[in-house]
């Protein structure tokens, strides 16, 4: 399955993922070299944090019995930001990224605001971060459990060990975005895991993160949150 047969929008559970590393040529990012690297320097110039190493897309995946398969290939971080901001020109591919559904004792959720020098800055949204070839095993597959265990700790503080894993993953799917979450329940209400994050986020030199937001229901969405997180909650407190 690609992109372009897929529905835009999707959300399903899963018991696993299983994507592998293939070599794949990436026309997009050949073709418009030139307007990649312009739009890219001006990115730069506007954000201060923002670099482009290299990273993985998704370029075929399919659900077979609640598990998704799929290859990703690896580019980089500059094409995939052109790709984003130039509306997805190009649908055969995907932007793939393993989050963290970071649930408080209470029921809340919380999601963090991301900082005005990066890639997605103002942007609320789950701990997740773009991944990377380091992120694939020594089977050439790639370890979900892994990424999201370092983007939580770098973002957060938080130890994934510390934290209740609900079983499998969500799959929720935006147009060319496929998000894979899973729900962290933390032993703390929502206001003390919001003070114990924010003060990980207070001794950080150049945080990814500025706030911590508790969600408690639909009313706490705001237009700065992508659809993956509302399409995630809402199909969650529906359950």
């Amino acid at each position: 399955m690609t992109s372009s047969s897929a529905p835009d929008v999707e959300v399903a559970a899963l018991d696993d993922a299983e994507i592998s590393l293939e070599a794949w040529h990436w026309p997009f990012a050949t073709e418009r070299r030139g307007e990649i690297d312009q739009h890219f320097a001006r990115l730069q110039r506007d954000r201060a944090g923002v670099w482009s190493g290299r990273v993985l897309l998704l370029h075929r995946h399919v659900v077979r019995e609640r598990v998704l398969q799929g290859a990703c290939f690896e580019t980089d971080y500059a094409s995939l930001c052109a790709w984003r901001d130039w509306q997805l020109p190009d649908r055969s591919v995907c932007n793939f990224f393993v989050a963290a559904a970071l649930c408080a004792a209470d029921g809340a959720y919380l999601v963090g605001e991301m900082a005005s020098d990066t890639a997605a800055a103002g942007l609320i949204y789950f701990p997740c971060g773009t991944p990377e070839p380091d992120d694939i095993d020594a089977r050439g597959v790639f370890d979900l459990a892994g990424n999201l265990r370092r983007e939580l700790l770098e973002e957060t503080g938080l130890e994934m060990g510390d934290l209740q894993s609900e079983p499998g993953w969500t799959l929720v799917r935006d147009r060319s975005y496929v998000a894979l979450l899973k729900r962290l329940t933390a032993p703390q209400n929502a206001d003390a895991l919001r003070a114990r994050i924010l003060r990980h986020i207070a001794g950080e030199e150049r945080p990814e993160l500025v706030d911590m937001h508790i969600l408690r229901g639909p009313g706490d969405f705001n237009d700065r949150m992508p659809p993956f997180v509302t399409l995630y909650l809402e199909a969650a407190w529906r359950r």
